[in-house]
């Protein structure tokens, strides 16, 4: 399937409209917005700051937070437990990176969800006492930088030419779910969307 304005139109509008937030840190959040944005049931990604008490976080005064990447999820195709598998799977809970900036950290924003993570530490014989990474409450959640949403689609056209087209902003595409599928793409990662694997060239004006 080619990639157009409107298969990315098509596609963000048959997106579920229920849907759960889950939110990591994994150091720098470029990977983890591609690693999660790749993933079926993950309907959209966003990066930003969180974890500190720094009241307007930026990427050049970031302060006491971390680097984080938010995922809305449906609950209905994947779980909760399901993604505290992939994170767990992403780092070494027993390091930590001495750098706030890049720190480990899982987020709950539920009761449901922390519920969820102490069943899933139980079920992997982590001892919340002897690892390393974060178990924290979500306070805040700060949106980054646009610059760096879905750093991956930068520099490739024939991608960043179809959102144009269809008349995403930053905004727009940073909230896109087909812009995480193809950002996911573009950092190399395998996604089950069939235009991912398409080529687009731009129309004649």
């Amino acid at each position: 399937m080619m990639l157009t304005p409107t298969v990315i139109t098509e596609f963000d509008r048959q997106v579920p409209e229920e849907t759960a937030t889950a939110t990591f840190g994994l150091g720098c959040f470029w990977g983890p917005d591609a690693t999660f944005g790749a993933l079926d049931g993950v309907v959209r990604t966003r990066v930003g700051y969180a974890g500190g008490t720094k009241a307007d976080p930026s990427y050049e005064a970031i302060g006491d937070h971390t680097e984080v990447v938010q995922l809305e999820y449906d609950p209905e195709q994947l779980s909760f437990s399901e993604l505290l598998e992939r994170a767990f799977d992403e780092h070494n809970s027993y390091q930590q990176s001495r750098k706030r900036q890049y720190q480990n950290i899982i987020f709950t924003e539920t009761a449901v969800q922390r519920d969820q993570l102490r069943s899933y530490l139980d079920g992997n014989e982590f001892s919340r006492e002897t690892i390393d990474t974060r178990l924290e409450k979500l306070d805040r959640f700060h949106v980054a930088e646009d610059y760096h949403q879905k750093f991956n689609l930068r520099g490739k056209r024939w991608i960043t030419d179809a959102f144009a087209e269809a008349d995403y902003d930053d905004g727009a595409i940073r909230e896109s779910p087909a812009a995480a599928k193809l950002n996911a793409h573009a950092a190399g990662r395998d996604v089950s969307v069939p235009f991912v694997n398409s080529t687009y060239e731009p129309r004649s004006k």
